[in-house]
């Protein structure tokens, strides 16, 4: 049986005490349970749980990184798809094309 990684600090070498679980790296010691109970769950700007396939609008102008274009206040976004890191949404903008969008600057409709 494969243990996980350290959920502090990613470290592979975890080893069983018991029912607990122990990091040797940072210390941190922690159940199988609470893996579970510790799986992303994504709000909106208005703390409304995001899921996969949802449509969303954008609360904000967001700049556009590289270009002098920007997301517009009001647009909607269909079909997100969640994933890990800062920027927790993957998407299609109308009219921009794929990106990434933070959750904080969106509301769920």
């Amino acid at each position: 049986m494969s243990l996980p990684n350290c959920p502090k600090c990613k470290s592979e070498y975890v080893y069983e005490d018991g029912n607990l679980l122990v990091c040797p790296e940072c210390s941190y010691e922690f159940s199988a349970d609470d893996l579970i109970d510790q799986e992303t769950i994504v709000k909106d700007a208005n703390g409304n749980i995001l899921n996969d396939g949802d449509t969303v609008t954008v609360i904000k102008d967001l700049k556009i990184k590289g270009t002098s274009n920007a997301v517009k206040v009001g647009t909607k976004v269909k079909g997100i798809r969640l994933c890990e890191g800062d920027h927790n949404i993957d998407c299609k903008v109308p009219g921009h094309g794929a990106m990434k969008l933070k959750s904080a600057f969106v509301k769920k409709i």
